[in-house]
């Protein structure tokens, strides 16, 4: 997985350099919010997007950042993996 700064996001290729899935981000000073998660359909089934998630939130708890959720798939997937539940930044209001 490489960051790709110029395009907001985080890239996972196969061995030939094929796009196989990537991240978005919006980066604001320490606080990233990952927007959309999209695994080519020539990769699915493989765990392309689970391997993203954990690399994009690995990377975040390395730089100290903060980390918000806005792809539901990452959302989803954060919910089954509390162990970075320290980096996620928490709302303390509710949405009716």
């Amino acid at each position: 997985m490489t960051d790709a700064p110029d395009r907001e996001r985080f890239e996972a290729r196969d061995e030939t350099g094929a796009l196989a899935g990537l991240v978005t981000y919006q980066l604001t000073g320490a606080i990233i919010a990952y927007t959309h998660t999209e695994v080519d359909p020539a990769f699915e089934g493989r765990g392309i997007g689970s391997t993203l998630a954990r690399a994009v939130m690995d990377d975040a708890r390395a730089r100290g950042r903060t980390v918000v959720p806005i792809c539901p798939f990452l959302a989803d997937w954060l919910g089954r993996h509390p162990e970075y539940a320290d980096i996620v930044a928490r709302s303390t209001r509710r949405i009716k």
